[in-house]
């Protein structure tokens, strides 16, 4: 029997989603499918990657909506024998579903009953195995980052865009409650122009991304080749396997994990597709494991019209792994106060007083104090599961692939994040100022 906690969340999450996201009308085309669905047909999904994050969060995310929209897990697609034959036992313990094992995409793709896939794998297969899945006729919901290259956010965007197919990038944040409003807000004009905004996701953690099944994986029971993809080349690593985000080109670490949540909010909140120019330092400071990606870091962000420089406003990204001090903030600035989506109160803290202005012959521009509604607050830690954020940009997902409507995160704004991840990677390892180039969307380094 469910506990009241556990009834509570569900119950949350079936009012936010009514009230605030809406139930998508459940239109379907015949070409909207490769195996042709009817309304009560049920959608069969296939997991890739059973990782961590997918059993603690992904599964009951799904789980809240798989009765009522009709979608069940039929498959698992993960190249470790052992990561397989867990799918199959917890899956079949709290779904009460029975799963098909296979060793590898391909395999998975073979089975024509599988509709759509939820694709959580190591940081820099995002991308390629999204367009696997794209080119195989499936709707997919792909973690975040998107990509960790430009060449692979490219080949998705592209692939993505030329077929039919429903894509869903998993940045949250773009269903929750809280934060539509705050989009709403801002771009009602009642803010003001964004004149900066702060942001840090700072915990202490000394085994931050570190995995103690690396004394227990053997390369024989995986597929070592089949796990790099279009990576280099080389011998078999365990760390670089199971601790990919601690090492590139597997990952960026920082940017590709913690500021494509709060950087995706800034393009979102403001239409800008990427940052003019982006600056960046950090390094491994604290935990000397044998990491190359930064455990502190800090990025300065120009964004704005690309055609009109005396407009813009700053960003400020800054997170560290051995002082929690601060935890997880994103602070919204106008001239008449702050939008701050740590405690979801707009404020006219900071903003420009009577006092203050007739000292310049202007006029007081104070922000009116309210909650933003529906609050949910974001964990500063990684897999605390089944949070209401995940859960309802699951349903929404799961919604557009019945209506064949862009979800709330599209490739799009996947294709965003990684420009800037990109980006402040670059800017990071070089040591130099980064900006755009529009025509041939590729970095410039300064």
């Amino acid at each position: 029997m469910e506990n009241s906690k556990e009834n509570s969340r569900r119950e949350f999450i079936k009012k936010a989603t009514l009230g605030t996201i809406g139930v998508a009308a459940m239109g379907i085309s015949a070409k909207s499918y490769g195996r042709i669905l009817g309304a009560n047909d049920r959608v069969n999904v296939g997991i890739i990657g059973f990782s961590n994050r997918f059993k603690s969060s992904l599964v009951p995310s799904f789980l809240d909506h798989q009765k009522e929209l009709n979608f069940a897990f039929v498959g698992v697609s993960d190249i470790w024998n052992r990561r397989r034959d867990e799918a199959e036992a917890y899956i079949k313990e709290k779904a009460g579903m029975k799963i098909k094992k296979y060793r590898n995409n391909d395999e998975l793709y073979g089975n024509k009953d599988i509709d759509a896939v939820i694709i959580s794998t190591a940081d820099f297969q995002h991308a390629l195995m999204g367009v696997e899945a794209v080119k195989a006729g499936r709707d997919a919901y792909i973690e975040k980052p998107m990509a960790e290259s430009m060449d692979d956010a490219r080949a998705i965007l592209k692939a993505v865009e030329e077929s039919d197919r429903i894509v869903q990038i998993g940045s949250q944040r773009r269903s929750a409650p809280n934060y539509i409003a705050a989009n709403e807000f801002i771009r009602s004009g009642k803010f003001g122009d964004i004149t900066m905004v702060e942001m840090c996701w700072n915990v202490n953690q000394p085994g931050r991304w570190r995995v103690p099944l690396t004394k227990e994986i053997r390369k024989e029971d995986t597929d070592w080749d089949r796990f790099l993809m279009n990576r280099p080349k080389e011998a078999w690593d365990p760390r670089k396997y199971l601790e990919f985000r601690l090492f590139y080109p597997y990952s960026t670490g920082i940017p590709g994990q913690w500021m494509s949540h709060q950087i995706d909010t800034v393009h979102w909140f403001t239409g800008l597709e990427h940052p003019r120019s982006v600056s960046a330092n950090g390094g491994v400071y604290m935990w000397k494991d044998g990491r190359k990606n930064a455990d502190t870091m800090t990025a300065v962000f120009d964004y704005g019209p690309k055609d009109d420089m005396s407009k813009g406003f700053q960003v400020v990204f800054s997170s560290r792994f051995h002082n929690g001090a601060g935890g997880t903030k994103e602070l919204y600035y106008s001239n008449g106060g702050m939008m701050n989506l740590d405690t979801n109160k707009i404020t006219s803290e900071g903003g420009l007083t009577q006092k203050m202005a007739d000292e310049m012959g202007l006029k007081a521009n104070l922000l009116q104090e309210f909650t933003l509604p529906n609050a949910t607050k974001m964990e500063t830690a990684a897999n605390t599961g089944g949070d209401p954020m995940t859960s309802l940009h699951m349903r929404n997902w799961m919604e557009c692939v019945r209506s064949r409507k862009t979800p709330n995160a599209s490739v799009r704004a996947g294709y965003n994040h990684s420009v800037a991840n990109q980006m402040t990677y670059a800017a990071l390892t070089t040591g130099k100022k980064i900006t755009f180039d529009d025509t041939k969307q590729d970095l410039i380094v300064s």
